[in-house]
């Protein structure tokens, strides 16, 4: 491709270049570049492109976009920003992916990952589109999954995926939008069809400092979407509206102004329902995944469908099809008159939170079984014992991913912090005989929590990883248990 129909779109301050040379690749990473590529120095969070453009240069760089002269003689074209550049010339080398696209972006501090999930299934199952998904866990395309290793990737990472979901026949992509790609210009230049907010909790502020400057970075996403979708029960609610240049549609649990609230809500041990009650409509949403935020996810989920086009009976028909995300409150059918959820809470406050959450409406006892990882943070671990302690009826301590620690050394750790607890509790560092000791213990009514592991199919051990699926081990004991 021809520099100058590369740069197109890109407001150049001093040309020094051929407008005719041809390029091979963009390069943001030195240690990426390629003969014929197009440099970006990209100044980031913790280091500047600007100091490798050097590097970019051995490796073979013809051409350099940039903030500032280079020192090395190579030539190069200068703007006022190479982030927003970086994102223009990504689109451009994919040839435009994203306008074969109809976007969908999440942004929030939590349920993203879940409420992209349940959007992403709406639309198939309303429209028998291919849909594409962006998370932090993972990308999807279609049913095919690509791992990925951050909630939002870089601009040409991003560029990249929609290339290869347009290439692979979707016409959907719903997406995490994080506070950093929004605030970074990951992903400058989207114009996103829907755009919704969940809800803003501490987080981040290493990064953002406030509370206030970490929302006015989520409400960046509604000056770039054609419709806003926003949780009017949250406190930041204010600043996505305020802050939106676009049509904004509300829901809402607790305020009959918003255009779909949640009425006669019903929390189950392993789903929850609820009438959705818009200005022209009342119909039953029925989610098999238990919790009041559920409630919240799947009202954000429906509220962006109608954004989309979607009758509210088809997407109620569909919301019965949801199963969530893998490892977050995932119900484990069991055949029993007890729950067995799998969760990812490996740290204190999302442990809390799902105790927590459990405790309001468990019919019986709330049983939590969890560890530790070994080789990380050591001061969490009786913080954990202890919100276990006095949040639950029953715990069961165990091995999480000891890794090259002693398993009884971390679970003395953990032991500390239940010191004088009047909670029961056993000691059981196999885990896989934890967990069958959980199950032939269950009693009627209970919820038993496997807190820590969640989606991963695998326990490290010293330095090896060996395979370890919660869901396949509940399975084996009960099939075992008469």
């Amino acid at each position: 491709m021809k520099l100058a129909e590369l740069l197109k779109g890109i407001p150049v301050l001093e040309f020094h270049a051929d407008e005719a040379l041809e390029i091979t690749g963009v390069s943001y990473d030195s240690r990426a570049a390629a003969p014929g590529n197009l440099f970006v120095a990209v100044r980031g969070y913790e280091s500047d492109g600007h100091e490798y453009i050097g590097a970019a240069v051995k490796n073979g760089a013809a051409c350099v976009l940039c903030e500032e002269k280079p020192e090395e003689d190579i030539p190069y074209i200068l703007t006022d920003n190479t982030r927003r550049g970086l994102a223009v010339v990504s689109a451009v080398w994919f040839n435009n992916p994203a306008s074969r696209l109809i976007l969908v972006g999440v942004t929030g501090t939590n349920g993203k990952t879940t409420t992209t999930h349940l959007i992403k299934t709406l639309i198939e199952k309303c429209s028998g589109a291919k849909v594409g998904l962006i998370g932090t866990n993972y990308n999807m395309i279609g049913d095919r999954t690509v791992e990925t290793e951050r909630t939002t990737p870089e601009s040409y990472e991003l560029q990249k995926l929609f290339r290869d979901m347009a290439d692979e026949g979707c016409t959907y992509a719903v997406m995490e939008v994080s506070s950093h790609a929004l605030f970074l210009d990951r992903v400058y230049g989207l114009t996103y069809e829907v755009g919704v907010f969940t809800n803003l909790t501490h987080e981040h502020l290493d990064f953002h400092k406030t509370m206030d400057e970490y929302a006015k970075a989520k409400s960046l996403l509604f000056r770039q979407s054609n419709h806003a979708v926003v949780n009017l029960d949250d406190s930041y609610a204010g600043v996505m509206i305020g802050g939106a240049t676009c049509p904004v549609f509300t829901f809402s649990t607790e305020n009959d102004t918003a255009d779909l609230v949640a009425k006669r809500i019903k929390v189950y041990p392993d789903k929850v329902d609820f009438c959705a009650l818009t200005m022209e409509k009342l119909q039953k949403i029925e989610l098999n995944i238990p919790a009041i935020f559920s409630v919240y996810n799947a009202l954000a989920a429906v509220a962006a469908g109608l954004q989309l086009g979607f009758e509210l009976e088809a997407l109620a028909e569909a919301m019965k099809d949801c199963t969530g995300v893998k490892g977050r409150i995932e119900v484990v059918p069991t055949g029993r008159d007890f729950t067995v959820i799998i969760d990812y809470a490996h740290k204190p406050y999302a442990l809390e939170n799902i105790i927590s959450t459990f405790k309001e409406f468990a019919p019986g006892r709330v049983v939590t079984l969890f560890g530790c990882g070994g080789d990380r943070d050591a001061t969490k671990r009786p913080l954990m014992g202890e919100i276990a302690a006095r949040l639950s009826d029953y715990v069961i301590v165990t091995s999480d991913n000891p890794r090259t620690e002693d398993p009884k050394k971390i679970i003395d750790d953990i032991l500390v912090g239940m010191k004088g607890t009047k909670t029961p509790y056993i000691v059981i560092e196999n885990r896989r005989e934890a967990i069958g000791w959980a199950l032939k213990n269950a009693q009627s009514g209970d919820i038993l929590i496997l807190a820590g592991k969640g989606h991963e199919t695998y326990q490290i051990i010293g330095k090896e990883k060996f395979h370890f699926d919660e869901r396949e081990v509940v399975r084996e004991f009960l099939s075992a248990i008469s």
